[in-house]
């Protein structure tokens, strides 16, 4: 049943594609493109005169949810795209299609059960806006306050799982066959893809996300987060304060009321870094329709965001492999990046490191100190294709979500402040992090931290000894390891692989603390 549904979907998203006069997708894909003269046989194709940024843009609101997330990714890079794509595609983001107001009134009165009347003091029933996976109404909640709230598209979840079983099939299909399967490990990418658009159904999980973000930035003059009203929040209702903002794509407003672009869009890089190095907790959804400005004080102006469906995380290890990475590029020691990909197991053991030094100096250098506005990053997207093909360098799966947002962020300030040096703005940034997660303070923290379960594991070390002395005197030296014990140790070592260059400096470095400690304590 499941295969059938599959097939069928695919048929589905070929039929779209005909319909909106996309045959060259059809002829430039593999799969099931001896069946694309089938669909000529259906109702007239619409004009395909129209313009095609205006077919691409209807072809993916036909598709759904998955690929209208995709159109609005792209939209954020109009380095990348002909203008009039770029421009219908911006639509994505904040006028998809609404669903009719009865669903939504439906889906809200059927989670609170009673009338919505009896819920809110207002609730218009005219969409404010809508996206892939719900849309947004304002309403008044009974204590006065203005609040939007947010329903989950009706069906949206079944219409994901389809198009996740056809993602699977063709990750399957191209880890199978593809030559670049086993270096792109196209089934793990979709695997942590599924994870974070399945976690986005959920407007509870949506809502924790936003109160952790709130807290993060709790004080901050650089970003502004609103309130959860927790007593209306439902799996699929989510209640949350109303922003009254300019939005960000609206740069005439912003230009017309003196807001201070240059310092915008310096803002904006320092957020993401502190998101992703400083908190570990990251927006991963930063598309221009999720993203206000407040220019109450147009001197320092400050962003305001929404929609935290999609949040991303970093293991400490690719924290502190991303932020050696980017010092190092600021300091062009491309030696250590080249060694840094090698220590990490992301390129195969036996890679020349001077070769592989020699291909980053040659992406990197000429876009080095230069303000956005001079990066053809279009060029960079293909050299850096380039010399992952060569190098057999492997993706990361964990880093999609990072890769995306970085991706988004870079887009929108190209658009916000062109001439924003984007190294500048980042390096203090990331300078401060390494220092006090690196520092001495950090290491004296750490072995603090960790001190209580040193003095446990000094507590048993004796009898532990005793026992296998006396097992190894009478030749019996037996060591129990169950099979999940054995699975949970090899996962673990995959895991410490990228790590182990830091681990090892790090225990050599807390041993030399640990050392001058006691000696102090002597004294």
């Amino acid at each position: 049943m499941a295969q059938r549904r599959t097939l069928l979907r695919m048929l589905r998203i070929q039929r779209v594609l005909v319909k909106y006069g996309l045959d060259d997708v059809i002829s430039a894909t593999h799969l099931l493109r001896p069946m694309r003269f089938v669909f000529y046989f259906f109702p007239r194709r619409r004009d395909s005169d129209a313009p095609l940024g205006e077919r691409i843009r209807l072809a993916l609101e036909e598709l759904g949810p998955i690929f209208v997330k995709f159109g609005q990714t792209l939209s954020t890079r109009r380095d990348l795209l002909p203008k009039d794509i770029a421009d219908e595609l911006a639509k994505l983001q904040d006028a998809v299609p609404p669903f009719p107001a009865e669903q939504a009134l439906a889906i809200v009165e059927g989670a609170y059960g009673q009338p919505v009347d009896d819920v809110f003091e207002r609730f218009d029933r005219e969409p404010l806006a809508a996206a892939s996976i719900a849309q947004v109404h304002t309403a008044q909640i009974k204590n006065g306050a203005e609040v939007i709230v947010k329903v989950l598209r009706p069906g949206v979840q079944e219409q994901i799982e389809q198009d996740l079983d056809v993602l699977r099939v063709l990750a399957r299909l191209a880890a199978k066959y593809w030559q670049h399967g086993k270096r792109l490990k196209p089934e793990e990418v979709v695997a942590e893809y599924e994870s974070t658009i399945i976690d986005e159904l959920d407007l509870m999980r949506e809502a924790a996300n936003t109160a952790q973000l709130k807290r993060n930035f709790q004080g901050s003059d650089l970003l502004y987060v609103p309130d959860i009203y927790w007593d209306y929040c439902r799996p699929e209702v989510m209640v949350q304060e109303r922003i009254f903002g300019t939005p960000i794509s609206d740069m005439d407003t912003l230009r017309a009321t003196g807001t201070n672009i240059q310092a915008l869009a310096e803002n904006g890089v320092e957020i993401f870094f502190t998101q992703v190095f400083e908190h570990n907790f990251f927006h991963a959804d930063m598309h221009p329709g999720n993203i206000f400005v407040l220019h109450t004080d147009p001197d320092k102006p400050k962003y305001a965001a929404v929609d935290f469906g999609i949040v991303g995380t970093l293991s400490p290890s690719d924290q502190r492999y991303l932020a050696e990475n980017f010092l190092a590029f600021f300091d062009r020691d491309y030696h250590r990046i080249a060694r840094l990909h090698l220590d990490s197991g992301w390129v195969p053991a036996g890679t020349r490191i001077d070769q592989l030094e020699s291909a980053v100096r040659t992406v990197c250098e000429p876009i080095f100190n230069k303000p956005l506005e001079e990066i053809s990053f279009a060029q960079v997207l293909m050299r850096l294709f380039r010399v992952a093909q060569r190098f057999n360098v492997e993706i990361q799966p964990q880093m999609i979500l990072l890769h995306k947002t970085l991706f988004n962020i870079e887009g929108l300030g190209r658009e916000l402040y062109p001439q924003l040096d984007l190294w500048k703005t980042a390096h203090p940034v990331m300078k401060r992090w390494m220092k006090d997660r690196m520092g001495p303070r950090a290491m004296l923290g750490d072995f603090r931290d960790n001190l209580p379960h040193v003095r446990e594991a000094l507590r048993d070390l004796p009898g532990a000894i005793h026992r296998l002395a006396a097992q190894a005197a009478s030749g019996n030296v037996n060591i129990n390891i169950r099979g999940e014990e054995i699975e949970r140790l090899r996962d673990e070592l995959v895991r410490q692989r990228k790590q182990r260059f830091w681990l090892t400096l790090a225990a050599g470095i807390g041993i030399a603390t640990a050392i001058t400690l006691a000696l102090l304590a002597l004294q």
